[in-house]
């Protein structure tokens, strides 16, 4: 696949899917509105932890992009 192409769709798919995301924790942040929610602390440790969790775990899958499987070294 030519590299320019690749960029492009790159580019669009992740404009869409990054998009997605940021509407999503605007819909999340609705749910802080006290009058119509119940809500404690621990909850919001809880829904935070496992987001940036998943920040992490996709964050580091592009940085080890060449190194998927397990590797092993003595070096």
């Amino acid at each position: 696949m030519d590299k320019d192409l690749k960029r492009d769709r790159f580019i669009k798919v992740a404009e869409r899917r990054v998009t997605k995301i940021l509407n999503d924790l605007d819909s999340l942040s609705n749910c802080s509105n006290r009058r119509n929610y119940q809500y404690n602390d621990e909850d919001i440790k809880k829904i935070f932890q496992a987001i940036e969790k998943k920040v992490k775990a996709v964050r580091d899958s592009f940085s080890n992009t060449k190194n998927k499987k397990d590797s092993f070294s003595l070096k």
